[in-house]
């Protein structure tokens, strides 16, 4: 107690001298205890009020501390001459004030809007939430790799905006089941199909076939694009010669089983020839819309199948036209009537102030090609054109002719046109305005700006879409992708070959909105990236799976950790910077890669030591890796570390089974290769290297043998670890005849030498008549064929031949003469 003591102090200060009231001092603060934060009484700031500084005197050491504490806790020393800074504490010692660390600007997502052509700085309307609306498929036929490059890559996208930015999208897509292709599509199948079911005669049917042909070379004659005019110049010949055979069988009455054989190999090629013709024929009597609505939902129930095969999630809302046909929006003062069809005013709607029509595309406006494309083929018929005000007015009802579907509406029977469609199920899901719009490149215009335009129109505002993504086209070795190029590939001849994981690491190496060119360069550059990943998850569940006791798993870090989580958290870093710039993903998947390098080199170099690598530290970095991968929707969710074994919903069960059994297998295979090796008993280790080589893979499984090392073990698919052994085997194969010809090159050369060894140096030259004519007592050449004498230079050369050929006949006897001879 402070309070207790100061009578002492008053005692002290009494002591004149200073050296004898400093021991004093000392003695007294020696029974005291020295704790930090002592409350300090007035007493103790009176007495060192006295010092100017601590005493020098190393015995005097509790006056100097008791100095530097009260020093340190009320203020700095007292100055000569001038009044102490010690001041009497009125407690404890007061907190000091804390100023915030100024930081850095945090990274903002930015996306390429085609509204702007810029990265604008993503702001959803409301808070976290995001309204997304995508155009769906015109389904009318299978999806294709056009489709899948689209439907990924939304889907690439959409789940970093949710799983990765935390943003709660609301994602709705449409499906387009009332369009021009589909009815026509619809009408040929039908007719066709009863067409076949009347099983015509031989003769009827070849009479159509070259009906329809008629028409058929017209169009051949009028297509002026080389590559469609080559497509239906297969076509036509392909019709010609399966119709020759059942010409023949109906002129020379065949039996009837061959000509109704050669008949169906007919209606098989012609199928397409005879569906134009028979649309033209008869399309305008079918009308029953159930006929319209078989078509699109057969292929839209593929289409649903083909995104769950590639893992693209499911839209929140998918809406089809047909399922309520959309009344046209009542539009203020843009859209007019006309024959029973109504159009939209886009020379009055871009009149208007608050308006402007072609917002993404200004430049296309008036490009009839375009717009007729956007309309289809059954709306731009000459009487239809002739409707419009304006060339580039679009119909948001169309009247119904013979042959088309119809629903009743004030101005007569008619369907809905392509873009109202959109605009109606956006709007009725989305409002006023949506935060983001998504659609391929080639619909920016002008199936999008019409969108805008009527939607706008409607809501009176400017703001329908706040940012619209298009992704880049998909082409095929370089090449637009057609029927008529035969390089038309659906999604599931495209699963045929890769899997879902595959193809979207391929997209995933190339930005969401420029060209992705799918060939094979581009899929074994995603092959090996996933080769890559693969082995580096492997190889760390092996380091995970390594036992270890519990002071062992919080290692002791080295530079080399510390240098690997620097690295670790720099390339974090890099990846959300890349995220936020458009979500630029082919960055993203190189710094993971550089990424897994520096923590292969770390591996390697562990190994190298024989010390086991730090498990904490690998572990975060794959469960990083792994979650990046989910995001991305390349891992499926079962998976908690790396790529799921054995298929979706199986692979933790399947490695956390089977895994303590094949540890032990691979613990007993080790000792029985130990005691063959002590032992010499070479089948014992062929037995156990068929194992690794030949029975395991079948399973799935791979067993990698390390000089001086536990042996790993990984989980692999199985198909990839049978390609790996037959790879493996065209190797060994190649080595084994590259030594075998290696071999018998030698060979050839020993035989070619030792025939030259054979010769006396003597008779070399004297089969050479075609060169010499001449000759010394030697056999040495002196004249040329001509009978000249050779030169010095020349005769000096064959001398020194003469001199081998002498040396190489002498080992030659000597070998014949020590029994050595082969």
């Amino acid at each position: 107690d402070p309070d207790s003591s100061a009578p002492d102090y008053r005692s002290i200060l009494s002591i004149s001298d200073a050296t004898a009231r400093a021991q004093a001092l000392n003695e007294h603060l020696s029974t005291r205890s020295y704790v930090q934060g002592y409350s300090l009484s007035q007493a103790d700031v009176d007495v060192f009020r006295q010092l100017s500084a601590p005493p020098t005197d190393p015995r005097l050491f509790h006056v100097a501390r008791w100095f530097r504490h009260i020093e340190a806790v009320l203020g700095g020393p007292c100055d000569k001459g001038g009044p102490c800074g010690l001041q009497a504490s009125k407690g404890r010692c007061v907190q000091p004030q804390w100023s915030p660390p100024a930081g850095t600007e945090p990274c903002k997502l930015r996306l390429y809007n085609s509204l702007t052509r810029n990265k604008d700085v993503f702001i959803p309307q409301d808070g976290k939430k995001v309204t997304w609306y995508c155009c769906g498929p015109t389904v009318y036929d299978a999806s294709h790799m056009g489709h899948a490059r689209s439907y990924i890559s939304f889907d690439i996208l959409r789940r970093v905006l949710k799983d990765y930015f935390q943003f709660d999208v609301f994602y709705c897509m449409n499906i387009t089941d009332i369009d021009d292709k589909i009815i026509r599509r619809a009408r040929q199948n039908h007719l066709f199909e009863q067409y076949r079911e009347k099983r015509p005669q031989a003769t009827q049917l070849l009479e159509d076939v070259r009906a329809a042909l008629k028409p058929f070379s017209v169009k051949l004659k009028e297509t002026a694009d080389p590559n469609k005019k080559q497509m239906l110049e297969r076509i036509q010949r392909a019709v010609e010669l399966a119709a020759e055979p059942l010409e023949k069988a109906v002129q020379c009455r065949v039996a009837g089983e061959e000509v109704d054989r050669c008949a169906e190999v007919l209606l098989e090629e012609a199928k397409d020839l005879l569906s134009d013709w028979l649309d033209s024929t008869f399309g305008s009597g079918v009308t029953d819309n159930s006929i319209f609505s078989k078509l699109p939902k057969f292929w839209e129930g593929e289409f649903h199948r083909d995104m769950a095969a590639l893992n693209v999630s499911v839209p929140a809302v998918s809406v089809s036209g047909s399922v309520r046909p959309p009344p046209p929006i009542p539009f203020l003062f843009s859209s007019y009537v006309s024959n029973g069809s109504v159009y939209f005013d886009t020379v009055k709607f871009a009149s208007s102030e608050k308006h402007s029509y072609g917002k993404l595309v200004p430049e296309a406006v008036g490009d009839q090609k375009a717009l007729q494309e956007g309309e289809g083929d059954l709306s731009v018929t000459a009487d239809r054109l002739s409707e419009k005000r304006s060339p580039n007015d679009f119909a948001l009802w169309k009247a119904s002719k013979p042959g088309e579907p119809s629903w009743p509406c004030p101005w007569g029977k008619g369907r809905p046109g392509w873009h109202i469609e959109c605009s109606a199920m956006a709007s009725s899901l989305l409002g006023a305005s949506m935060d983001i719009h998504g659609g391929g490149f080639d619909l920016r215009f002008p199936h999008h700006d019409n969108e805008l335009a009527q939607s706008e129109a409607y809501f009176e505002n400017d703001c329908w879409v706040r940012y619209f993504l298009h992704t880049g086209h998909l082409t095929i070795a370089g090449c637009k992708m057609s029927k008529s190029l035969k390089n038309f590939i659906t999604i599931k001849d495209a699963l045929k070959k890769h899997s879902a994981r595959q193809l979207r690491l391929a997209f995933l190496m190339h930005s969401w909105k420029d060209t992705l060119d799918y060939s094979s360069n581009t899929m074994e550059s995603a092959l090996q990236y996933e080769k890559f990943m693969n082995e580096f998850f492997l190889n760390v569940k092996d380091v995970l799976r390594s036992p270890v006791d519990a002071a062992g798993q919080f290692e002791k870090w080295d530079e080399e950790e510390a240098e690997l989580s620097r690295h670790f958290y720099e390339k974090k870093t890099a990846v959300h910077e890349a995220l936020c710039d458009n979500i630029d993903t082919r960055t993203v998947l190189e710094e993971m890669r550089a990424l897994v390098s520096q923590c292969n080199l770390y591996m390697a170099a562990r190994k190298a030591a024989r010390r086991t690598p730090n498990r904490a530290l690998l572990e975060q970095v794959a469960l990083y890796l792994t979650r990046m991968l989910k995001i991305f929707g390349a891992i499926e969710e079962e998976s908690s570390l790396g790529f799921p074994v054995g298929g979706p919903g199986r692979s933790l069960n399947l490695e956390a089974t089977v895994m303590p059994y094949l540890q032990v297998l691979s613990e007993f295979r080790e000792g029985v290769r130990k005691i063959a090796r002590e032992k010499k008993v070479p089948e014992v280790l062929q037995l156990s290297d068929s194992l690794r080589d030949d029975v395991l893979p079948e399973l799935g499984v791979r067993f990698e043998d390390h000089e001086g090392l536990p042996t790993v073990v990984k989980l692999v698919d199985r198909d990839t670890l049978l390609k790996e052994r037959e790879e493996k085997k065209r190797v060994e194969e190649e080595k084994r005849k590259k030594k075998e010809e290696a071999a018998r090159r030698k060979q050839e050369q020993e035989a070619a030498k030792l025939t030259r060894m054979k010769v006396p140096p003597s008779e070399m030259f004297l089969s050479e008549s075609d060169k010499y004519s001449k000759f010394d007592e030697n056999g040495l050449p002196t004249h040329d064929t001509e009978g000249k004498e050779l030169s010095k230079g020349q005769a000096k050369k064959l001398k020194k031949l003469y001199e081998a050929q002498e040396k190489l006949h002498k080992e030659y006897l000597q070998m014949v003469q020590n029994g050595s001879f082969p």
